[in-house]
């Protein structure tokens, strides 16, 4: 079977276990029957002809098989990890996180054996919409899962010859129905949004105009206008707008009906036959209101790429974005070391006419600090050096992500120091921080602004105490926010240091209870099988408080990953600007275009915080163990 990402079929299920949608592809399914074919003919395991399930199953069918997988995992994603409800044969069996997301289904439960295993589904959960693409893989793939859902051990063992990432790493097929998934699920919810290009100095008025009238379509392509994607409200945030301007093709709407014309005809056009060509819904949205012309061939010595379907005609420039996210996790103990982590991406906007070269070198590039490299299909990367990577590539239409990356932080944590919190009684807390912001950091990186969130989602706020040395305070229902710098009053060359000391009061405590028949109700009352009256066993009354309300809490969704405990966390967002945290860099002046053409470069950077994470000192904190080598 060939290697390249086909799909079998696509369910759209709404919440009310609806099928909303579904396509099936007889000729990926044909493929899919001759292979199984072949493979029952010839496999014996253990003796016993070892079959594979060889057709799809009826919506009906697999409706039901989805609800009972439900009620047999405890939720819509499943537990992901093996517990005490998990059974032998079901994902969390398998003990991989993974398995929230690449689901297997169990369709004709009353026959046995493992002929009836529907895998890999890939489930993307989008808005009210849960949505289910089934890629083609080999039938030895899904034997393989089938025994990992049958083995005694728990987790992936060292030494153990199968696992799930390993056989994951055999099915690029797999990222090719995520990236399936993600397209169908933005186009339903209208999340259609491109890469975010900021221009960073200041344009004059023409260069205002021509910003804005290109981000809307006005801009020629060949003899005609510009296609223009569905007009929608931008979803960037406000304080993103400092920066400069901000060029989107196609922004993102709010909820709306679920269009199956519009799904059907990208269906048909993003992937004839089930394999997927080009999942870019304004490219495919441009080429159905806009059709081609004579005008529109590219020049005869010349092949066009897919993801330039139309030709540029109008004022040229080229824009760059690095935009870095900064995921950090801060103890302040000695026993747990403090981790930080930058994820990033090359964003750019490439207006030039006809079907040009464009190249560069990554200034400061290092391979000791960037650990993972991914390019756009339209890149190539001729050369690799301990601190130099060049980079050439065909630009497609638009804004589009040329290089994703991760990459250690060569400065040093742009906020560190700790968070306390003591409950020293059931409805009052006492809390304490201490942080250092841009320590070793210099001109031009310029914090624009720093808050400092205590969340608390299971209790209510009443009020809190306490005056910071520096920022302003302010109270929801449910947290206590502390902007250190605001908006327009940045930090630039020099490093500041803030205290906030004082109490937070909550609502009076009611104990809560999950019903026992809810997707955690096993799990807590699991838990409730070991409390026991501990007043007089408790030596500190901190431990006694903390106790009793972790048990008296019912837990959170799953979209509060940090929410286990009664207090855990306190969580910093702030934008930094003037230069990337990675050391990655874009020199305008080593970009060069092939034909050559006089065309400006802009260059910007953005930093952002993204899960930024103060563990409570005091408290419990999740941290992962480091191998021996």
């Amino acid at each position: 079977m060939p290697g390249n990402c086909s799909i079998r079929a696509i369910w759209i299920l709404n919440n009310l276990d609806t099928i909303v949608f579904s396509r099936k592809f007889p000729v990926v399914e044909k493929r899919w029957r001759v292979a199984c074919k072949s493979e029952n003919e010839n496999s014996v395991e253990g003796g016993l002809n070892y079959t594979v399930f060889p057709s799809l199953p009826t919506d009906s069918e697999l409706v039901a098989a989805f609800v009972e997988r439900r009620k047999r995992e405890g939720s819509i994603r499943g537990f992901g990890i093996r517990v005490t409800q998990s059974t032998e044969g079901s994902d969390s069996w398998v003990d991989d996180p993974i398995t929230r997301h690449i689901i297997g289904l169990y369709l004709n439960k009353e026959e046995e054996g493992d002929n009836n295993l529907l895998w890999p589904l890939i489930l993307l959960v989008k808005g009210q919409y849960c949505i289910l693409a089934l890629p083609l893989v080999e039938p030895r793939h899904l034997k393989a899962y089938a025994r990992l859902c049958k083995r005694s051990d728990c987790g992936n063992a060292i030494g153990v010859d199968e696992s799930l990432s390993s056989l994951l790493l055999d099915l690029p097929s797999i990222t090719g129905a995520f990236m399936v998934s993600q397209a169908i699920g933005d186009i339903i919810t209208g999340d259609m949004v491109e890469p975010e290009v900021v221009v960073s100095a200041a344009p004059s008025v023409g260069g205002l105009l021509d910003s804005l009238t290109g981000s809307i379509g006005i801009s020629g392509i060949s003899s005609r206008a510009k296609p223009v994607a569905a007009p929608v409200a931008s979803s960037t945030p406000s304080g993103t707008a400092a920066a400069g301007t901000v060029t989107l093709d196609a922004p993102k709407t709010g909820t709306r009906p679920l269009d199956r014309d519009a799904l059907r005809s990208f269906i048909t056009s993003s992937m004839p036959f089930g394999t997927p060509l080009d999942l870019s819904y304004s490219n495919i949205f441009s080429m159905k209101i806009n059709g081609f012309s004579a005008s529109d061939l590219p020049p005869t010595d010349l092949k066009q790429p897919a993801w330039k379907p139309y030709l540029y005609k109008g004022k040229q420039r080229l824009l760059f974005t690095i935009h870095e996210i900064v995921h950090a996790a801060m103890y302040d103990r000695d026993e747990i070391p403090d981790s930080m982590s930058i994820s990033g991406q090359i964003n750019c906007r490439a207006e030039l006419e006809g079907l040009p070269d464009v190249s560069f070198p990554l200034t400061g590039f290092n391979t000791d600090r960037v650990e993972v490299l991914s390019f756009h299909p339209c890149a190539q990367v001729p050369e690799h050096g301990l601190d130099k990577q060049s980079v050439m590539f065909s630009p497609p239409l638009g804004n589009f992500v040329l290089m994703r990356y991760q990459a250690i932080c060569g400065i040093g944590p742009p906020i560190k120091g700790f968070y306390q919190l003591s409950m020293v009684s059931i409805d009052k807390g006492a809390f304490l921080f201490k942080l250092r912001l841009m320590e070793g950091y210099k001109s031009p990186l310029t914090m624009e602004f720093c808050t400092v969130t205590m969340p608390f989602p299971r209790r209510r706020v009443v009020s809190f105490d306490g005056t910071p040395s520096i920022g302003t305070v302010s109270i929801t229902e449910h947290s206590v926010e502390w902007k250190i710098i605001l908006s327009g009053r940045g930090l630039t060359g020099k490093s500041v240091e803030a205290t906030f000391p004082g109490t937070v009061r909550f609502a009076p405590w009611k104990i809560q209870r999950l019903p026992s028949n809810s997707a955690f109700g096993g799990i807590l009352d699991e838990d409730s099988d070991n409390e026991s009256d501990g007043s007089n066993n408790m030596v500190n009354i901190e431990e006694f408080l903390m106790d009793k309300m972790s048990k008296d809490l019912p837990s959170v969704d799953l979209e509060e990953p940090f929410c286990w405990q009664a207090y855990s966390y306190a969580k910093v967002s702030f934008k930094i600007a003037g230069a990337s945290l990675s050391g990655m860099l874009i020199d305008p002046k080593s970009v060069s275009v092939y034909p050559a053409v006089k065309a400006p470069v802009d260059f910007s950077t953005q930093v952002a915080s993204g899960e930024y994470i103060l563990w409570n000192t005091l408290g419990r904190c999740p941290s992962a163990a480091v191998a021996i080598v």
